[in-house]
């Protein structure tokens, strides 16, 4: 089995727990969306049913929501981690090459 330095353990450890912290982030929104707005819907009911003003903060954090969950699971962001790793690996890669034909 091939041994990583110290550097590569810890960058992907760093990583990890990054994207387990992204996730974590996620859910806590989740919940707390569960738990408020059925609150909110039920204060609107029982003072001014007439103006059911809590659809805009369901629809508001609800796009929200759905878009802290396309950043979590589904894309690593504009420019995000996986992009700058490739840039990276790319620059030295371009070096390696520019070193070799010195």
């Amino acid at each position: 089995m091939e041994k990583l330095p110290i550097t590569k353990i810890d960058s992907k450890y760093e990583r990890a727990r990054k994207r387990v912290e992204d996730i974590k982030g996620f859910y806590y929104n989740l919940v707390t969306y569960c738990l408020v707005i059925p609150l909110l819907t039920f204060i609107n009911y029982k003072t001014s049913w007439g103006f059911q003003w809590f659809w805009f903060p369901l629809g508001g954090w609800g796009i929200g929501l759905g878009l802290h969950a396309y950043q979590v699971f589904v894309h690593d962001g504009f420019l995000g981690r996986r992009w700058e790793e490739r840039k990276l690996q790319e620059f030295m890669d371009q070096e390696e090459n520019d070193q070799r034909w010195r």
